[in-house]
């Protein structure tokens, strides 16, 4: 112990000189120019609009501003040598800090050792003009260097003027006033630099770990779409599995080709539903209970069963109001429980962000997909506090995105309101692949001509509605601007 507490003291000191001469010796006269003030900064953003343009250089003018005052000072009271010693450090401090508060040091020393000590007067060894030029330094520095430089300085400082106060006969120095003084206004330079730093650190803290929980957010509102999906997705394989199986036994004497190909799609669908469950294993690895409470057996919602979530919203408290507009036809079952889910998660944040208010869902079942609009007005209650991030709208582009759609959200000028519309391109689901699981081919009087528009509309289909367009159904004035359509 004896040995080791003298080898820690002596690694302690040499690093302090190290420090020391890395921060202040070391390219001391180095050009470190003074930055102008940034456009966010206060004196920048409320400057009249004719000088914003010069605001940024509003601390180099008060700097030279402030050097020819000390000057002129110094030239009367003193003499032209002070002058120049008080102001030529602080010109020089706007393009080389450290080497400017050398020059102020040594101009201090020069001072204190050329000039006598002034019998009854107690501005030794620094004269007004220049105790005010080396706190100006020390202060410039202090504002674009480490706290440690700035430590480093008032030590200097302090140890120049305990000598100058051993070696005063009559005991009148301004020794104290200038440690006490600089460390005041330089502590407290060194102290907000410190504070804004630290708010400017934890606020990129806060955007990465918002970043990191959208990311997150994302993922498992990506694992819950692939977890629905695969329902959807498996019912059609397991339909094309059980017809490849079935068909052969519907022809007399089939070739042996033609069983062996149902029998190759049989495998195919089965394999398909294989990894299917495999896929989905893997996305519910990190979370195997977040289902444990669902029915495996439950149908997905559909567009169909939105009377059973309005009811159970109006019960929460939310006055909802339902239109549906267009020739109701079955929709793919994606496009179905995409469209039943966005319903749902806008109406969810009607709830918590509006209580009170009532809500307009409108369906509309246009040529070449389906349009959706949820509008809901201004919270007529006291709003509580919500853990939500906006992830629900996230979940919603997802699933939006996922389908070809477009989404827009916003509030609605007219009444502090909310919006959500959107349009997901898809084809009408033949009646018996909807109602059985048999699928039936397609008709023919429906077929897409080279032009793509289906043959059985009429001229005014064609060409009197642009596809995505709903009758009835007007996109509110959200904030993107952007309409409804494929």
């Amino acid at each position: 112990m004896t040995e080791t507490i003298p080898r820690t003291e002596l690694r302690t000191i040499r690093q302090a000189f190290s420090d020391l001469r890395k921060d202040l010796i070391t390219g001391s006269f180095a050009l470190r120019p003074v930055p102008p003030l940034a456009a966010t900064h206060p004196l920048v953003r409320h400057a009249p609009r004719a000088v914003r343009p010069y605001a940024p250089w509003l601390p180099h003018a008060a700097i030279v501003a402030g050097a020819f005052y000390l000057m002129a000072v110094a030239s009367e009271t003193e003499s032209m040598g002070l002058a120049l010693l008080s102001a030529v450090p602080l010109l020089l401090a706007l393009y080389r800090p450290i080497g400017a508060w050398w020059l102020s040091f040594a101009a201090s020393v020069f001072w204190g050792l050329a000039v006598a000590e002034p019998v009854g007067s107690s501005m030794w060894p620094w004269p007004a003009t220049l105790f005010a030029s080396h706190v100006a330094v020390m202060v410039i520095v202090a504002s674009q260097n480490l706290p440690r430089v700035a430590g480093q300085m008032l030590l200097l400082t302090a140890v120049f003027g305990i000598a100058c106060d051993f070696t005063a006969d009559g005991g009148h120095t301004n020794a104290f006033p200038m440690v006490v003084t600089s460390c005041v206004i330089v502590g407290a330079v060194v102290a907000r630099r410190s504070l804004r730093e630290t708010k400017q650190q934890v606020a990129v803290q806060q955007s990465a770990t918002y970043e990191e929980r959208s990311r997150r957010t994302l993922l498992e509102e990506r694992a819950t779409i692939a977890r629905e999906l695969h329902d959807v997705v498996a019912h059609h394989m397991s339909v094309i599995a059980i017809q490849a199986e079935a068909a052969p036994y519907r022809v007399a004497n089939p070739p042996e080709e033609l069983a062996t190909s149902f029998a190759t799609i049989r495998e195919n669908a089965v394999a398909a539903l294989t990894e299917l469950r495999r896929v989905l294993g893997v996305v519910r690895a990190d979370d195997p209970d977040a289902y444990a409470d669902a029915d495996p057996e439950a149908p997905q919602p559909t567009l169909a069963t939105l009377d059973t979530l309005f009811a159970g919203v109006r019960a929460a408290g939310l006055t909802v109001e339902h239109i549906t507009t267009g020739a109701v036809r079955p929709l793919p079952s994606g496009v179905e429980l995409s469209a039943y889910r966005i319903v749902q998660e806008a109406l969810s944040n009607a709830l918590r962000h509006a209580p009170g208010s009532t809500a307009r869902v409108e369906v509309a079942y246009v040529l070449g997909g389906l349009g959706l609009r949820i509008v809901n007005g201004p919270p007529t209650q006291a709003v509580r506090p919500s853990p939500g991030m906006g992830h629900g709208l996230l979940g919603m582009r997802e699933r939006v995105a996922m389908l070809n759609g477009e989404m827009t959200a916003g509030g609605v000028e007219e009444d502090g309101g909310y919006e959500v519309a959107v349009f997901i391109p898809a084809a009408a689901v033949p009646e018996a692949e909807a109602s059985g699981p048999e699928a039936s081919a397609p008709k023919q009087g429906h077929a897409p001509d080279s032009s793509g528009q289906a043959s059985g509309q009429t001229p005014g289909q064609a060409s009197g509605q642009a596809p995505g367009q709903a009758p009835g159904l007007k996109k509110g004035p959200g904030p993107e601007g952007e309409t409804m359509k494929p």
